[in-house]
């Protein structure tokens, strides 16, 4: 009589791949982490088709009008952040009717802003564009344009990332660079060229506001909720800090080392950076999710700490598979970005550990953000200012600048841990619940 020897690993295994597929934290980091990979693999595209189709030249103008919106959307992102905060606040309250009033509101704060940025702009974009030496001021206005329809794609985003809704949120961030991109090739054949750049970006940007109220038409119905806004502007600077201090810690390097270092080898550091960089934006989503749950698990006293760790499992799984790549096919991702960079193969992956050390920083500060724990705040200043100070100490190379944005990240990880150690016994669900004062 032959035993079912092969059943038997078959049975002990399936319950952990049946509790693995049940795991909800798993499901919505794939979720997020799905959408945010076809997001950016839609932004290559876009520079991809951008550089061939209008050549190296005119594409400098489509380039440096990217930068201005990249800088412009700084204010989108600190929205987000105070937005999915807020939504989360009022989810583990239950109090949905919160979520509409909150929308309506936040979209009428935003329009006198809105309008004096598109006058200010209006009135710099000629000396803008001489500054920047783009031919036309137009791509300049189009892109304020789009700036200020990013801004509103906050509210949309942020209550679908607060309120834990990750496929609509995943769903729009793909289908944002989609219909950039799409929309970019429809209008380079049209031959708007650097015009049909920006108007891309406001195409993007006005779809993602219109999906995302369709995501959100089931709360939208809901009676609305008046909600005490005033916590919203105490946290927005707590979130100004946090994501400030994230911008200038992954960007200060680059220009200290374009000041420092010869140019050959400053362009070399360029590339590593973006490349750095690739690891952190491949592990977003892992904070982008961990953000509202934190707020729920503190909420219902339901193992915060524990949470955490799991996220920055997954992430760190995340992130050794791109250090891992880099390893093994370092040589060809230099190739990629042209001749003359094999410079930087030595220190790939140790520019691939600063990419995920400072992923792990992100993830922390996300945590204290949720549950509006300030002490972050100098610790993060503290490592911009020692990443700053070392580099100008010591860059005789490219190895010396790694190695000094490399301590400066570990270190501040080991800063924001210690805080955390501290912080966690003292997590109450008054913190995410109860309003501030």
């Amino acid at each position: 009589m032959r035993l079912p020897t092969e059943s038997l690993p078959r049975r002990s295994l399936s319950p952990r791949l049946l509790r693995l597929r049940q795991n909800r934290l798993l499901r919505q980091n794939l979720i997020l982490f799905l959408g945010g990979f076809s997001a950016g693999i839609g932004g290559f595209i876009y520079h991809a088709i951008a550089t061939r189709y209008l050549g190296p030249r005119t594409y400098g103008e489509v380039a440096a009008t990217v930068a201005v919106f990249t800088v412009g959307t700084t204010a989108y992102q600190i929205l987000t952040i105070v937005l999915a905060r807020y939504a989360a606040h009022l989810r583990a309250e239950g109090r949905p009717g919160g979520l509409p009033y909150i929308c309506r509101r936040a979209a009428l704060v935003l329009a006198p802003p809105s309008a004096l940025f598109l006058f200010g702009a209006l009135l710099l974009a000629g000396p803008a564009a001489r500054f920047l030496n783009l031919e036309s001021p137009l791509p300049l206005l189009w892109t304020a344009l789009a700036i200020v329809a990013y801004s509103y794609l906050a509210i949309p985003r942020g209550l679908l990332q607060g309120s834990q809704q990750f496929t609509g949120f995943s769903l729009n961030l793909a289908s944002e660079l989609a219909v950039r991109t799409g929309g970019l090739t429809l209008l380079l054949i049209l031959g708007l060229r650097v015009n049909g750049a920006a108007l891309a970006l406001v195409a993007g940007a006005v779809w993602g506001i219109l999906l995302g109220l369709f995501s959100l038409r089931q709360v939208l119905r809901l009676a609305p909720e008046q909600a005490q806004l005033r916590t919203m502007v105490h946290f927005a600077l707590t979130a100004a800090a946090g994501t400030a201090g994230i911008l200038l810690l992954y960007n200060v390097d680059v220009v200290l080392s374009a000041h420092f270092l010869a140019k050959h080898s400053a362009g070399v550091y360029g590339v590593l950076n973006k490349l750095g960089t690739i690891v952190y934006f491949l592990t977003l989503s892992v904070s982008q999710v961990l953000f509202p749950r934190v707020v729920e698990a503190v909420a219902t006293k339901n193992h915060p700490g524990r949470l955490l760790l799991m996220s920055g499992g997954i992430m760190g799984l995340l992130g050794i598979c791109a250090i891992a790549g880099f390893w093994l096919f370092g040589w060809l991702v230099l190739a990629l970005f042209g001749p003359g960079l094999q410079d930087g193969l030595p220190y790939l992956v140790l520019v691939g550990l600063i990419g995920l050390g400072l992923s792990l920083d992100n993830l922390l500060i996300q945590f204290f953000l949720a549950v509006h724990d300030r002490v972050f705040i100098p610790l993060l200043a503290a490592a911009c200012a020692l990443e700053a100070v070392l580099i100008s100490l010591f860059h005789a190379g490219i190895g010396q600048v790694v190695g000094d944005v490399l301590a400066s990240v570990l270190l501040l990880l080991a800063a924001l841990t210690l805080r955390w150690v501290v912080l966690l016994p003292e997590l109450r669900p008054e913190m995410v619940t109860a309003e501030e004062e």
